[in-house]
């Protein structure tokens, strides 16, 4: 079984207007409201795609509750923790002249909830694989992704994504795969990447440092695979009309999972992880299986 861990989850409310203006009433012309987070989109795509996970975190409040329930609609199965204080968070996300974004709190996780997280990982079994993404709310301390790795059993597969302060503490715990951007792979390796000969550098630092495989993702021009056999593998970025930028890494991290677990095959979860994460930039929201295939189509024509 497959199970994310999204700590600071939300319900986005993605809307459009013509004209934003600061001061005055704004009629919006289209708005969308997902269960969002980045373990949470993962699990979506996962769904997309033939695959079962479980959906792990915390939940509060009304909007925890109408999570909660979009996640079941969706056919994911959503073991959150209730938490009593404050609320699940909307995050506002605004199309206008600029994408603009307001993000919620969240509700407050005492120390006992996540002790009943622990506990839930603690239980996983051998040829489970965890993903643990995304930023952590201000009631944790910034330990907490260390504690869910040493907490795991062994020959329980990690899969990591977030910043650097919350992913390098995680490399001595050997994670399968961690997926940075390349933004982020420069501040983990405190540099400037000028080129792929700098980017795989930076990549074979972070795999002495404990990384299996390191996955960078790097916009407009495509993904690159270093594995854990040294093997370098690249993917060209899909084409097409940017609608959305949001969920696109957590779509990309998805379809590399599954591409693996049902492939073996590195250059196959790299098709398949691009696929989804163009997909995705390209939708209002998280794509759908219909438009993944369209896209894995038109990269394997190239």
């Amino acid at each position: 079984m497959i199970y994310t861990i999204t700590m600071n989850p939300a319900l986005d409310y993605i809307i459009a207007a013509d004209h934003f203006e600061t001061g005055t009433i704004n009629r919006i012309k289209e708005e969308h409201l997902y269960a969002g987070g980045k373990g949470i989109n993962v699990s979506m795509i996962l769904r997309e795609l033939g695959m079962e996970s479980t959906a792990l975190g915390f939940a509060a409040g009304f909007t925890g509750k109408a999570l909660t329930e979009a996640l079941r609609q969706k056919g994911i199965t959503a073991d959150l923790i209730e938490v009593e204080e404050g609320m699940t968070r909307i995050n506002v996300k605004l199309k206008a002249q600029e994408e603009t974004e307001i993000n919620g709190i969240g509700p407050k996780i005492e120390p006992h909830h996540f002790d009943m997280l622990l506990n839930k990982v603690r239980n996983l079994s051998e040829g489970d694989v965890l993903t643990v993404s995304g930023s952590v709310p201000k009631s944790l301390s910034g330990d907490v992704y260390e504690r869910i790795a040493a907490a795991l059993p062994q020959d329980v597969m990690l899969v990591a994504d977030a910043e650097k302060n919350l992913l390098l503490p995680l490399l001595k715990y050997k994670p399968f795969l961690i997926k940075p951007n390349h933004i982020e792979l420069a501040e983990m390796c405190n540099t400037v990447i000028n080129n792929e000969e700098d980017l795989l550098a930076c990549a074979a630092k972070l795999q002495e440092m404990g990384a299996r495989n390191v996955l960078v993702s790097m916009a407009g021009e495509g993904a690159v695979l270093l594995d854990e056999e040294g093997g370098v593998h690249r993917a060209p970025a899909a084409k097409g009309n940017l609608v959305s930028s949001v969920g696109a890494g957590d779509s990309m991290l998805a379809g590399f999972l599954a591409g693996w677990l049902k492939s073996g095959s590195y250059e196959e979860a790299l098709m398949l992880g691009t696929a989804c994460g163009g997909a995705t930039a390209f939708t209002s929201g998280l794509a759908d299986r219909e438009r993944i295939e369209e896209v894995l189509t038109s990269l394997k024509e190239k």
